[in-house]
């Protein structure tokens, strides 16, 4: 089989991104989680086991603060996230991640595991880790994983 040309690359990699999404999004579904999308997953990963405030979760997003505060309210609309008092500052308010939005994370991560385990199936291990291995080397720059400022 003749590789692809290198300017199929991005088209290639998104391809792959939004299969590998899509296929989870449908397990995600069948698991009580209807109407969950990439953006939700990342603001998730974003807001972290420590929680953070909706500035700095633009910040993590790199989107307007209008955004962040959008996706917090979507978020705790779905009950995945709640407002919590900070103990330093009364005034201020943390978003913090409810067991419902741990147990969507946990199904998340079974579901990409079950979807990159048929991957392997596919073409092998050593494909899989190959391709791994490339994109965390070349996958490192100076944005945080979940920043998705340019996604308009």
């Amino acid at each position: 089989m003749q590789p692809a040309d290198d300017l199929a690359m991005p088209f290639l990699l998104m391809g792959a991104f939004r299969t590998l999404v899509d296929a989870v999004h449908e397990q995600l579904a069948q698991d009580g989680f209807p109407g969950i999308r990439a953006h939700h997953g990342f603001a998730l990963q974003a807001i972290g086991a420590d929680g953070c405030t909706s500035v700095e979760l633009g910040d993590r997003l790199g989107v307007s603060k209008q955004a962040a505060a959008k996706t917090a309210k979507s978020l705790e609309t779905m009950g995945l996230v709640d407002r919590r008092t900070n103990d330093r500052d009364r005034r201020e308010r943390t978003l913090a991640i409810t067991p419902r939005g741990r147990l969507l994370l946990d199904l998340s991560a079974a579901a990409f595991r079950q979807e990159v385990s048929a991957w392997r199936t596919k073409v092998g291990d050593d494909h899989v880790d190959a391709t791994l291995t490339t994109l965390s080397t070349i996958g490192r720059g100076t944005r945080s994983h979940t920043d998705l400022s340019d996604w308009s």
